[in-house]
């Protein structure tokens, strides 16, 4: 392998595979079209608002659903779409070519990217069309409440759909660097979902040990802060519903956090598998 260069040539075919791969899939078909239709029938659940108002409500139940379907994709397909290619021996006969092990690991990481993108991009779009058909529904019938015009803005709805995105780019290096050193699938599955767990919940933890005031706790924190993305920076639907514009800068930090933790991941996620026996 020394003799052959890195070449994105190949990491690029290997991704493309992978996507095709997926498409494939019926679990991608079940969760796309479980989501779309309860994003496309959110309006017919709007008495259930408690009490928010009618867009935040709808912009909550749409980017609700992008995140746990999301979640639950970006998992089950990183771990079949790796292990079908070690149980069925194809990694070890593209391995025996001029492939490098990082190659592998980054083609099958993109793939799954662009899975969950066009994923994002379809609710996104889907949400963005029933939020804006449905504001201007309420316009003409309360045309007093709205004497600015639109309050949603499609840009801030585009942003927020990218920052689930990128959530879930996050999701799918962790899971790949689960499933690099795991035996099986079911492994890898179970531990995706206890990361989603961690990194939405990591953030209490922090508060709890820094407001204890022990030095022993504060590290536990700064540890555990720095071992797991804090995914409710990813989250603006609430901005978004409420009709307040999202900051560019704020959406330039999340960024360079969430490609930080996705380099860690997948370099971690190359190192284990160069480690291991196929």
């Amino acid at each position: 392998m020394s003799r052959v260069s890195f070449s994105l040539t190949r990491v690029r075919l290997i991704a493309r595979n992978t996507l095709l791969e997926a498409s494939r899939q019926k679990l991608f078909s079940f969760l796309l079209l479980l989501a779309l239709g309860l994003v496309g029938g959110a309006q017919w659940f709007r008495e259930f608002n408690f009490g928010a108002s009618e867009l935040k409500f709808l912009a909550d139940l749409g980017y609700g659903a992008m995140a746990f379907f999301g979640a639950a994709l970006t998992i089950a397909a990183t771990a079949q779409l790796f292990f079908s290619e070690i149980d069925n021996r194809t990694a070890l006969t593209l391995l025996a070519k001029p492939v490098w092990r990082a190659e592998f690991v980054l083609g099958k990481y993109l793939g799954v990217v662009a899975v969950t993108a066009v994923f994002c991009a379809l609710i996104t779009g889907l949400l963005v069309a029933m939020l804006w058909s449905r504001e201007s529904a309420l316009m003409r019938e309360f045309p007093d409440s709205f004497g600015q015009g639109h309050t949603l803005r499609i840009v801030d709805l585009a942003w927020a759909g990218y920052l689930q995105w990128l959530k879930l780019t996050v999701l799918a290096a962790f899971t790949l660097l689960v499933a690099t050193f795991s035996r099986t699938q079911l492994y890898t599955v179970v531990t995706g979902f206890f990361v989603v767990v961690i990194c939405h919940l990591q953030y209490l933890a922090q508060d709890v040990y820094a407001q204890g005031g022990s030095t022993f706790g504060q590290v536990v924190a700064g540890v555990l802060g720095l071992m797991f993305p804090n995914f409710q920076l990813f989250n603006f639907a609430d901005n978004v519903g409420a009709g307040v514009p999202v900051a560019w800068d704020r959406v330039a930090r999340v960024s360079v956090y969430a490609l930080g933790y996705v380099a860690g991941g997948c370099g971690l996620s190359v190192f284990s598998f160069r480690q291991r026996e196929i």
